[in-house]
């Protein structure tokens, strides 16, 4: 068994203690100028998910006005709405089948902005539709992007972030990606449906321009032998003030006995097999939820029942709530912890954004590239199913049905929560790893 990475020697180590210290080079709590440019980096990076919430819920007004379409060779039906909708998620699933490969080649910010080129052409294809393979061929390049970010930015954001910080910014992603999509539930208020489309292309140009100044994660670059370049990032990330040689030497030790790629032996390894699968069952109780369907068709939902509101203002609403919701876990998550929120929250305090940091919080190193791509190709395979059958469904059984087995989803979640999910607020990388390599069968510390 490999032996703890940090702490003392003695039967009695605790490699999860209840109050652990404070690491090497990390900042105290709420120092939000000594993390500016922790910050700073993130926010570059999570444009990408303002891209992909955008990206998502792009047909909640759309196909409302492509159903009314008087060109025939746009004009949807419920068929093809269907597969307009869900297409998205088979293009996610893609891009995190790549992200398996281009996250350890390329690198988690290079594969992140690699995303910009199916993101863009998506959206070029959907502005100059004049058929529907035009617009499905589009939403497949737009879910590809949002497949690989969705993979590769939460993996970028835990690898640069001190512990102190780490939950905080680790919702971000969620949040800029509920905030892409009321941006989208704003601008269809306003915007003929083609415009909206065109206006995708913005943040996808800024992200890219923002990221060409940004390091790449130090325990990548280690991880690759560029153990100066990794020092100058590490040092750029905790800024000038920072002593940052003791961190430095934490992470190198990890990256150094972890070196080797993870053979497909050794997955069957508790101490490996145990946090991959438990990110996977994360990702795919999160689907089950139906949150997919349920905001690629909100306004057609909204259409079919007996709210006073117009459709359009309630998908509004909707997500500025969610975007709230979002905005509270992140400022809350380091202080009440990640298992309490999953339990006392809905989606989007709780399963929306904590699923994902604790996806790129508790995979091990040497797996993490291929294993996050593992976790979003499960989850978006998870999300067509339930979005291409969700119409179909509604049609025959009514909206009742498929809402009753997303509640009964979310109670196995609980159960699942509370069974196998560990907490890791306040700890290091190396001390979340080195706590699955204790051999321990209980995760309720």
């Amino acid at each position: 068994m490999q032996e703890p990475l940090l702490g003392a020697e003695g039967l009695d180590y605790d490699t999860f203690p209840v109050q652990p210290p404070a690491s090497p080079g990390e900042t105290p709590r709420g120092g939000v100028l000594q993390n500016r440019r922790v910050i700073l980096a993130t926010f570059a990076a999570v444009l990408g998910n303002f891209s992909f919430g955008y990206a998502l819920v792009f047909t909640s007004p759309v196909i409302p006005a492509l159903e009314r379409s008087s060109d025939p060779a746009l004009h949807l039906t419920k068929n093809q709405a269907s597969w307009f909708g869900s297409i998205f998620t088979l293009g996610a699933a893609a891009g995190g089948l790549s992200a398996m490969a281009l996250n350890d080649l390329l690198g988690r910010k290079l594969s992140i902005m690699f995303s910009a080129v199916p993101s863009a052409a998506g959206y070029a294809f959907m502005a100059g539709a004049h058929g529907l393979w035009m617009l499905l061929l589009g939403r497949m390049l737009t879910g590809f992007a949002g497949g690989l970010t969705a993979a590769c930015i939460p993996v970028y954001v835990s690898e640069i972030a001190p512990p102190s910080v780490r939950g905080a910014l680790g919702a971000t992603p969620q949040l800029m990606a509920v905030f892409g999509s009321l941006s989208l539930y704003a601008l269809g208020l306003l915007l003929p449906w083609r415009w909206l489309a065109v206006a995708g292309e913005g943040p996808v140009l800024v992200m890219i321009l923002l990221l060409s100044f940004m390091p790449n994660s130090p325990r990548f670059l280690l991880s690759r032998g560029r153990d100066d370049e990794a020092l100058r990032a590490l040092a750029w990330l905790r800024g000038a003030a920072a002593d940052v040689r003791a961190e430095f030497q934490q992470i190198q030790d990890n990256v150094r006995k972890q070196s080797s790629r993870v053979s497909w032996a050794e997955v069957r390894d508790p101490r490996v097999c145990r946090p991959i699968l438990i990110a996977l069952l994360m990702r795919f109780l999160q689907q089950l939820t139906g949150i997919t369907p349920i905001l690629v068709y909100l306004q057609s939902i909204f259409s079919s029942t007996a709210v006073l509101l117009p459709p359009e203002d309630d998908a509004a609403i909707v997500g500025a709530v969610r975007l709230l919701s979002v905005l509270i876990a992140a400022l809350t998550m380091d202080l009440a912890g990640r298992k309490v929120l999953l339990f006392v929250s809905g989606y989007a305090m709780g399963w929306g954004p904590i699923t994902w940091l604790l996806m790129s919080e508790i995979l091990p190193l040497r797996a993490r590239g291929v294993a996050s791509g593992l976790c979003v190709l499960v989850s978006w395979l998870t999300a067509f199913v339930l979005t291409k059958s969700f119409l179909p469904l509604v049609n025959t059984f009514g909206l009742q049905t498929p809402f009753f087995f997303f509640a009964a989803v979310c109670l196995l979640s609980l159960v699942f929560t509370g069974c196998c999910v560990p907490e890791t607020k306040g700890r290091s990388l190396e001390q979340i790893e080195a706590f699955f390599h204790t051999g321990r069968s209980s995760f309720l510390h």
